[in-house]
């Protein structure tokens, strides 16, 4: 593997992990942050995250996935595809 394209998945994959940690953040802190909703660290997390989300979101509303499961399934399923592609990508690049 050339060093540009090493380079590169090590910045994708350091990318993916910060991602990954913000949405972990922001499903444990959605359990305990109460109030308005205009928390700054929550307010964070969300302009981090959502964009990422909303395509899956999308996706299952389109397709009527999930609907009536008290869940938001396509957080979940936007953890997971974010991980596995970290997976992958952590898999092609030597340590």
């Amino acid at each position: 593997m050339t060093a540009g394209i090493y380079v590169l998945v090590r910045f994708v994959v350091i990318f993916l992990d910060i991602i990954l940690i913000a949405m972990l953040a922001r499903a444990i802190l959605s359990w305990f942050m109460m109030g308005d909703g205009t928390s700054p660290i929550m307010n964070l997390l969300y302009v981090v995250t959502e964009p990422l989300i909303v395509p899956v979101r999308m996706l299952c509303d389109r397709f009527g996935w999930f609907r009536g499961v008290p869940l938001d399934m396509s957080f979940f399923i936007t953890t997971m595809i974010l991980s596995l592609i970290n997976v992958l990508l952590t898999g092609l690049s030597p340590v």
